[in-house]
């Protein structure tokens, strides 16, 4: 191993499917944390998932990267990243897996945070911004230390669609997805811009690109993408897994990097629930530093609230 001279993270990952694999494989990759558990109840599925990630570490980062069905490899973990839940079937809503994950949830996190008692969860599983404030409550962990990976990936789709239609690097592209990560998530179109220069005002040959009807079409294809994917190959991982990594490192690296993730919004915007909504977010050791008010238009406002309303419904159907 390289020689650290900061305190070596301990990165979880619950669930050894096709999710908590992508993420354990990019973590490493991106150099993430310096060790990588994976638990998941089917034992061999996680031994397997770790030792196949820990085969290619010389070409990776140097992590220590395992997997197993003892709680105890979760031991000590700074985060845990959970993607453990019941699988989402073609064209079904998100909200429709709660019920199951809220059982899974409920037998599980005792024991995680008797093993970690210092951790922060990232809930990946979905509906994550629901399962994030199940979680908050079985664990009593701050608000902050409890959140979901919300509209980081769908935030990214969008500006992938909007880098291909520009002609642009994607890193160049500025817009967000907040809300839920969900079917009423929305684009804050009224920030958006590639290098500075508005959205509304990009041009190719003099032409305006971006317009209303541009917008909306690559708004849907953004929220729709998962849908798109499910169908071809049965579920997404890839862009989940690194997305979850990424956000995990500007946690255990200390970044204060932005990214829209999902916390409990009370007192945002007027929102007097205790929904968990996307917003982009400062994120550092402390997990959630700091939520960010972005302006908003007046519909975007609604919308907003429209998502937290969503989102309280789905908690109280759940009796939480």
């Amino acid at each position: 191993m390289a020689s650290h001279s900061h305190k070596r993270t301990k990165l979880g990952v619950i669930g050894a499917g096709g999710v908590g694999s992508a993420v354990a494989y990019a973590a490493t990759l991106r150099g993430t944390a310096d060790e990588i558990a994976i638990y998941d109840i089917a034992g061999e599925r996680a031994t397997a998932e770790g030792l196949d990630i820990a085969h290619g570490s010389m070409f990776a980062s140097e992590a220590i990267v395992y997997g197993g069905d003892d709680i105890e490899v979760l031991r000590d973990c700074d985060l845990i990243i959970v993607t453990a839940g019941a699988r989402q079937k073609p064209g079904q809503p998100r909200l429709e897996l709660a019920e199951a994950n809220v059982k899974i949830f409920e037998a599980m996190l005792p024991k995680v945070m008797e093993v970690a008692p210092e951790t922060m969860l990232m809930i990946v599983t979905n509906p994550c911004d629901v399962l994030a404030i199940v979680a908050q409550k079985i664990t009593g962990l701050p608000t902050n230390r409890c959140f979901a990976s919300g509209t980081t990936l769908d935030s990214s789709r969008l500006r992938w669609l909007i880098a291909n239609k520009a002609g642009v690097a994607i890193k160049s592209v500025h817009v967000n997805i907040i809300g839920e990560h969900g079917d009423s998530e929305f684009p804050v179109w009224s920030s958006a811009n590639i290098g500075f220069v508005p959205l509304d005002e990009w041009t190719t040959h003099g032409e305006r690109v971006f317009t209303d009807e541009v917008k909306a079409a690559l708004g849907e294809e953004a929220m729709k993408a998962a849908y798109r994917v499910i169908e071809g190959k049965g579920s997404t991982n890839y862009a989940i897994g690194i997305s979850a990594a990424r956000i995990a490192e500007a946690i255990l690296q200390g970044e204060q990097a932005v990214l829209p993730v999902a916390t409990q919004l009370k007192g945002y915007y007027g929102i007097h629930s205790e929904a968990a909504v996307s917003l982009p977010s400062v994120l550092s050791y402390n997990g959630v530093e700091r939520v960010l008010e972005m302006p908003l238009n007046d519909e975007e406002l609604q919308k907003l609230k429209n998502s937290a309303d969503a989102i309280s419904a789905s908690l109280a159907s759940l009796g939480y």
